[in-house]
């Protein structure tokens, strides 16, 4: 459903951000605003070979008027040769600042790291994952900068759904279940458990910590795969679904500090699988909880990019995904998706183009007078943090979406 933010006409003057060559200042969302050129850099962080938008994306921008830069090689990762862009309408550049410096959008995967932030530019919409509330130096970055960043996984329509997020959440759920399989081999580290074990022999015991999007997907895997599921959440109405969902073939429990601790107990493979969108994820799991598990468990904690949920936790990568604590082998790597990068860019592309189509048609302002779910995925807006669990997640002081317009209009 479409919303109109109408006390947007009160703010005169507002130029639509996102092109330093719009000439209109017409601040009507129904308007479309000139052309936008849409930068999309290749990824930068370890093992990323996904890329923001695909071909057949850059036809959509390219059908509407709207350039698009695609740095050389972005696509390749995920099975998307130059020439297929060329083709599509895209120009090609060589290097990262040329994008950077020349485009109105910033169209990308995962967060800006440390090497990118330099540049960044006042003004440029950034649209990506950000998951700021685990990452104090980008949002410094972005609080600095004045940059507009509109976070992927903040994005949430009326019902509560997350539609930018899900698409990942899919895929690392259903990840999450064949690295922790692979783990639990005795020469990866782990007990030698098979999950599906075999006739006269129990398969593994997999305890997922919440019923989402991850945690569903994760728990469909895991009982076609053989394994003895449980799925813990504190909604029990989400439980009573994933019970008739999945046809009762699991167990379900009421989260509670007592029910955690002993499913983690008896657990081979547990999967932190919690989201609170845009906050840092609660701790669920707590250390002595892990060291209560038997030596050679395995531990998967989806939940990293936004902090983890689970204790002994810490980021890791795809080149170095493990390490162990109290015997038990953790894998926390925050781009699961990345090893999949050709299922992950198609998905992650269908998911994203149209609200980069609205953002690119409209300018940011109009976009989110439009769309009020894209409103929610501004995070910071000129130097204020705008999402509430990001400011918490620091102390830092939150500033309403309205107000931080207002700010910049009066400016």
């Amino acid at each position: 459903m479409y919303v109109r933010l109408r006390s947007l006409a009160f703010f005169p003057g507002f130029r639509p951000l996102g092109s330093d060559r719009f000439a209109s200042r017409n601040t009507n969302p129904a308007e479309v605003q000139d052309s936008m050129l849409v930068g999309v850099p290749r990824e930068v962080k370890d093992q990323e070979f996904r890329v923001a938008a695909t071909p057949a994306g850059v036809r959509e921008y390219a059908a509407k008027g709207h350039g698009v830069l695609v740095e050389q090689s972005a696509g390749e990762g995920s099975g998307f040769p130059d020439v297929e862009y060329r083709a599509a309408g895209a120009q090609i550049v060589e290097r990262a600042d040329e994008v950077y410096a020349r485009a109105d959008m910033i169209v990308k995967v995962k967060e800006p790291v440390s090497t990118e932030f330099d540049l960044l530019r006042p003004g440029q919409i950034l649209f990506t994952y950000l998951h700021l509330a685990a990452d104090a130096p980008l949002t410094e970055t972005l609080i600095r900068t004045g940059v507009p960043a509109v976070a992927y996984e903040t994005v949430q329509i009326e019902n509560g759904i997350l539609p930018l997020l899900t698409p990942m959440s899919e895929v690392a759920g259903r990840m999450s279940v064949q690295v922790g399989a692979h783990h639990l081999e005795k020469a990866h580290g782990g007990n030698g458990t098979l999950l599906a074990g075999i006739p006269g022999v129990a398969g593994a015991t997999v305890v997922i910590i919440g019923g989402g999007v991850v945690g569903t997907n994760a728990a469909q895997i895991a009982l076609g795969m053989g394994a003895n599921v449980t799925v813990v959440d504190r909604s029990l109405d989400r439980l009573r679904q994933l019970d008739t969902m999945l046809h009762g073939r699991m167990n379900t429990l009421a989260s509670n500090t007592e029910s955690v601790a002993d499913a983690v107990q008896r657990a081979d493979l547990v999967i932190g699988a919690v989201l609170v969108p845009g906050a840092k994820a609660p701790r669920l799991v707590s250390e002595a909880m892990i060291a209560s598990m038997r030596p050679g468990s395995v531990v998967v904690d989806v939940a990293i990019d936004q902090g983890g949920c689970i204790a002994t936790a810490r980021p890791t990568t795809h080149s170095d995904p493990t390490y162990v604590v109290h015997s038990v082998v953790h894998y926390c790597v925050t781009n699961m998706p990345g090893a999949v990068p050709r299922t992950s860019t198609i998905g992650l592309s269908n998911a994203t183009l149209p609200y980069g189509l609205m953002l690119a048609d409209l300018g940011l302002y109009g976009a989110i007078a439009r769309d009020a779910a894209l409103a929610k995925g501004v995070n910071v807006l000129h130097g204020k943090v705008t999402n509430a669990g990001v400011a918490d997640a620091f102390g830092l002081d939150y500033t309403p979406l309205l107000d931080a317009m207002r700010i910049e209009a009066a400016a």
